[in-house]
């Protein structure tokens, strides 16, 4: 299955924060090629081009509020977001640094939140949908990476009560994805590296799993769909 053959539902408006690049451009890449409309939300939107982009900090609310005002103004509604911006900070919880710790919460978690409390009223309006992004350790919490484990446990915790909250009236699913080769660990320490790439994931893979969960009718919901590698590491 490819994007050409997944019907988007409900016209295919969709917002994608960390659009630019890693997740959240295969995402990009996959709704155009399904006929799709996306619009991207991103800190560096120089290599952006085709699609409309707005450069903003996902962890900055006011701006999230106003860059997705535009968007909906723009496309004259919405009909799904994906949340793929993410960062992380590796370490022992005492050797990171509390503002670079709290960062991490304030683009994965808080800044996901932002972004679907800014986009409701529209996807209320349209029974659109909801798709965030989770992590295999929002599954399971590993040495060094508090942060992380903290930010998408809230996401996961935090979909299934927006689930709860909306159901029959906007759909949500958490996309819970393994490692991906993508530029995510460039900025590692070199300890912090996955040493074997064949074991990370084509995003373009999860890519089609989101447009999977997008193309649902309403009145289906894909709830959670955990997608890695086969040889994946860091699940279960």
């Amino acid at each position: 299955m490819n994007a050409k053959t997944i019907s988007l539902a409900n016209g295919g408006r969709i917002v994608v924060t960390g659009g630019a690049s890693g997740l959240g451009a295969a995402v990009v890449s996959a709704v155009l090629e399904a006929g799709g409309t996306p619009v991207v939300l991103d800190r560096d939107i120089s290599q952006v081009s085709g699609v409309k982009a707005f450069e903003v900090d996902v962890s900055d609310r006011a701006a999230v509020t106003v860059a997705v005002e535009e968007a909906a103004k723009t496309l004259g509604g919405l009909d799904a977001v994906v949340t793929a911006a993410g960062t992380d900070r590796c370490g022992r919880l005492d050797d990171v640094p509390a503002d670079e710790w709290e960062k991490v919460i304030g683009v994965n978690l808080l800044g996901t939140v932002s972004v679907v409390r800014a986009a409701m009223p529209f996807l209320l309006a349209s029974h659109g949908r909801v798709i965030t992004i989770a992590s295999t350790l929002a599954k399971r919490g590993v040495s060094d990476a508090t942060a992380y484990c903290a930010s998408k446990f809230g996401v996961l915790g935090f979909s299934q009560a927006l689930a709860a909250e909306t159901g029959g009236r906007m759909g949500v699913t958490t996309i819970i994805p393994g490692g991906m080769n993508t530029h995510f660990f460039d900025d590692r320490d070199e300890q912090y590296k996955p040493q074997d790439d064949s074991r990370l994931n084509d995003p373009a893979r999860v890519a089609q799993a989101i447009l999977f969960a997008l193309s649902q009718p309403v009145g289906c919901e894909i709830r959670e769909m955990l997608i890695c590698h086969e040889e994946e590491g860091s699940w279960p």
